[in-house]
């Protein structure tokens, strides 16, 4: 039996992406909620609770461009061509709350504006993030093997509705993620995000869905026709349980339960993206089969990814593990 290689490395980069999405998500969001909360001190858990991790989570995003740099040099060439200015502003925000996290505990006399820098960063990117996943559904616009689009066809509607969508979902995940790892007035307080922020990240998942077949007539058609309309429909019916789940858990005020439920969440609306693009890489025109290296680099460096991913795995889960339980104000990690 021959193996897809082009299939399993497009299988990977997904993972790539997914375990970015979910991981950095958290603590994205953890910077997005430091407008809400004005205690210092209380500021300075919400750090700790992320410190040990931060940068290790960033790890997926160094994976994912990499490797569709190696894999998929096509796709690598015309995404970014067309995605220049949010992917550079997403990085230099990126190395910014970088800076400012490790200042704001160094330079204590400007802290507060370690403080504005820090979730100022944490917004841009996550943005940024949502803006590229609108302009990459609602497709690239190629000639050939050249991106043939305008130097703005990132900006429409849908990329800053998707942009103001991660920004809420990154949030419910910041939020649940302190309940974890916080308690006592701070828990409370997140506790307090958790049921308007769930509710914002369902409406925005309902209207990505109905607007993205407006944007493309084959995802239409594949939402939308039989028998495909019988195989994809658990997809938004698991999302409804879901959704009922997360409230449940949230009222209950059960402390684990919500930031799995939401990392749900991320994981199915991951699904339905990959059911409306598969098995392009680069949308409308563009397959993973055609943006695929020669089969012979996608052999060679699919040795060096079995050892490095189950790696990044283990490390992870070994920096979660010994950094597990509370935080609480008179421990630190800086």
């Amino acid at each position: 039996m021959t193996i897809d290689l082009a299939f399993v490395w497009y299988a990977i980069i997904g993972f790539a992406v997914l375990m970015y999405v979910a991981m950095d998500g958290f603590d994205l969001g953890v910077g997005l909620l430091f407008p809400f909360i004005k205690d210092e001190r209380k500021r300075d858990i919400m750090t700790n609770t992320i410190a040990p991790v931060w940068d290790g989570n960033e790890t997926w995003l160094v994976l994912g461009g990499g490797g569709l740099y190696a894999v998929f040099p096509l796709a690598y060439s015309v995404a970014l061509t067309a995605l220049y200015a949010p992917l550079i502003a997403m990085l230099l925000a990126l190395v910014f709350r970088g800076v400012a996290f490790e200042f704001r505990f160094k330079d204590p006399d400007h802290k507060i504006w370690w403080d504005r820098a820090f979730y100022g960063g944490s917004a841009l990117a996550t943005f940024c993030q949502g803006i590229v996943l609108g302009a990459f559904v609602q497709g690239i616009e190629t000639e050939g093997r050249l991106y043939a689009g305008g130097w703005f066809d990132w900006l429409t509607p849908f990329s800053v509705f998707c942009g103001i969508a991660v920004l809420v979902g990154y949030a419910l995940l910041g939020a649940a993620w302190l309940v974890i790892k916080t308690e006592g007035d701070l828990q409370s307080r997140c506790f307090e995000f958790l049921v308007p922020l769930a509710f914002w990240i369902l409406l925005a998942i309902l209207i990505v869905s109905l607007w993205t077949p407006f944007l493309n007539q084959d995802i239409a058609r594949r939402w939308f026709t039989w028998p495909n309309i019988a195989w994809f429909a658990p997809v938004p019916l698991l999302v409804a349980v879901i959704a009922v789940l997360l409230f449940r858990a949230i009222i209950k005020r059960h402390e684990v339960q919500p930031f799995l439920l939401a990392l749900v969440l991320f994981i199915l609306a991951f699904a339905g993206l990959g059911i409306s693009l598969f098995p392009n890489i680069v949308p409308p025109d563009i397959s993973y089969v055609e943006a695929a290296a020669p089969a012979k680099s996608l052999k060679f460096l699919l040795v060096g990814a079995a050892v490095l991913i189950p790696l990044i795995l283990i490390y992870t889960a070994y920096g979660y593990w010994v950094f597990r339980g509370k935080v609480r104000g008179d421990e630190g990690y800086h």
